[in-house]
């Protein structure tokens, strides 16, 4: 035990390695290590764009950003470079001309399919030295902090 020098009391030591957010970084470090193996043709957040895009069909582009968790800025960076790969197109609202609407094209439909897959090689291999029933319990303590 080491003594706080404000106060003199007792306080455990601080353990980098025993640290959440130590072990969160190394686990996302694995998880983007074997993502970018499997998935080099797209990045995490484009993917998580594509993805979310595949599953509700033509949204607006804040929305998209709610929907995927990122902010305004990030999320119109990434809508661009998918558009530039072809990915995604966009279109003026037709009920709000300040609001884009956000879909995937044909080929990006094609390629968030195929990345659905890949994607699910991806956790499996992430979490590959934990049971079904660990990989249940960590995704729920997850969604706790």
């Amino acid at each position: 035990m080491l003594k706080d020098p404000k106060t003199s009391d007792a306080v455990p030591e601080y353990r980098l390695e025993e640290q959440i957010g130590f072990k969160l970084r190394l686990a996302n470090q694995k998880h983007l290590e074997v993502f970018a193996r499997l998935m080099p043709d797209v990045t995490p957040t484009q993917f998580a764009v594509m993805a979310k895009l595949r599953d509700e069909g033509t949204i607006s582009q804040n929305h998209l950003g709610r929907l995927v968790g990122m902010d305004a800025a990030t999320t119109k960076g990434v809508v661009d470079r998918l558009r530039k790969k072809g990915l995604l197109q966009s279109k003026p609202s037709q009920t709000d001309m300040r609001r884009l609407e956000i879909s995937l094209t044909e080929e990006g439909r094609a390629f968030a399919d195929e990345a659905v897959v890949t994607a699910r090689d991806i956790s499996k291999q992430t979490v590959g030295g934990l049971t079904q029933r660990e990989v249940e319990r960590l995704l729920d303590l997850l969604d706790k902090l």
